[in-house]
């Protein structure tokens, strides 16, 4: 079996850097098209590294000592990741 190539979801226009918007959405299993103008999740709009930490924090139970301790990083460094994620996320 060939290795599947993941697609990631492109969150920035090519042309001009805007944030993309979501257009169409369709089901596999019957074909459904639904067609418009949506924005995305809030926590669609992050990059993979970005969403990996905030799943990892979850995961953690909200411990950024562990944490720091499972990323090899210093407390303060977590800290500022979180940080910059809420900012991020308060827009």
């Amino acid at each position: 079996m060939k290795d599947e190539i993941k697609k990631h979801l492109p969150l920035q226009c090519p042309a001009c850097s805007s944030s993309l918007r979501v257009g169409k959405m369709f089901c596999k299993e019957c074909g459904t098209e639904v067609c418009g103008d949506f924005e995305l999740p809030l926590l669609g709009g992050l990059t993979e590294k970005e969403a990996q930490f905030a799943l990892d924090f979850i995961k953690a139970s909200g411990s950024l000592k562990d944490m720091a301790k499972s990323m090899g990083l210093s407390y303060p460094t977590v800290r500022n990741i979180l940080d910059n994620l809420i900012v991020k996320l308060n827009g």
